[in-house]
């Protein structure tokens, strides 16, 4: 009877620790599992999101306020097709901005939302009018080198 006893109480601790470590992943994981609030997509097309990666921050006053959920080609007009997920609470006017920006000079990717002043809002499934896509290093760096080329 002893032993059982500290069986049971063995594996109540294991499964104590299971528990806290699956909830400290999810949390660090930003997985969002509790979370109440809800959020609601808005679409940006952009000619180049190198770097951009689904799950990325969306932010807006340097806050993060949102999420990439996900990145798609479009084939007929060859550009990439970002959907981000804002809070239901955040109201954008229909000319703000979506740019990619980088964490540092060598971060990651997110994207920055630029509000704008209209009064009409973006509703649910609503696409930025403007854009503003990633900044690549190397293509500057091979701009001001073949540039200096040709002097």
């Amino acid at each position: 009877m002893n032993k059982l006893k500290l069986e049971f109480f063995v594996g109540l601790f294991v499964l104590s620790g299971v528990v806290a470590i699956s909830y400290m992943a999810i949390r660090m994981g930003d997985i969002g599992l509790f979370e109440q609030q809800g959020y609601y997509e808005l679409v940006g097309r952009f000619d180049s999101v190198s770097g951009l990666k689904e799950g990325a921050a969306v932010e807006m006053s340097g806050v993060k306020v949102g999420r990439v959920k996900r990145i798609e080609f479009d084939r007929e007009r060859f550009q990439a097709v970002v959907t981000m997920e804002v809070p239901d609470g955040i109201e954008l006017s229909t000319d703000s901005v979506a740019s990619i920006r980088t964490s540092g000079i060598i971060g990651d990717k997110y994207i920055k939302v630029s509000i704008g002043g209209e009064e009409e809002i973006l509703q649910p499934g609503d696409q930025f009018e403007q854009t503003e896509s990633s900044l690549d290093i190397e293509e500057l760096i091979s701009r001001f080198v073949f540039s200096s080329d040709d002097q």
